[in-house]
């Protein structure tokens, strides 16, 4: 995924709003009136969030005689998610080495830990 549509998809996904008409996609395909149902917003902001999901390619806008209805288009989530899913590994790596270090540390015999000299404190001394 290049990065212009890595961040298109999570500015999209930044807004309460377009992240609740993503999710009533998710039970299936939508007109934007009952896209809009459960908002207290004007039809024109809802075209603004449909718009802004569009040009991130996370739904698209199909033809139905008179009706145009709305779908998900769950690949952008899933480029999502993998470069995401990158990142969890980085971490959960950097989280195992630190959880080894700490087991050694802890099975030092106690004595070694308590001869290691106390760090002293910084600053005037009253």
């Amino acid at each position: 995924m290049q990065a212009a549509q890595l961040d298109a998809v999570f500015a999209a996904l930044a807004d309460p709003t377009r992240r609740a008409i993503l999710a009533k996609l998710a039970r299936g395909e939508a007109t934007v009136t009952e896209l809009a149902a459960p908002f207290d917003i004007s039809m024109p902001a809802i075209s603004k969030h449909l718009k802004v999901l569009q040009r991130a390619r996370l739904i698209s806008r199909g033809r139905d005689a008179q009706r145009r209805p709305c779908r998900l288009e769950a690949a952008p989530l899933a480029q999502a998610a993998s470069w995401i899913d990158d990142y969890r590994r980085c971490w959960e790596e950097s989280l195992d080495r630190l959880d080894a270090y700490l087991k050694t540390v802890q099975q030092q015999p106690r004595r070694a830990r308590e001869q290691r000299p106390k760090a002293r404190p910084r600053g005037r001394q009253h």
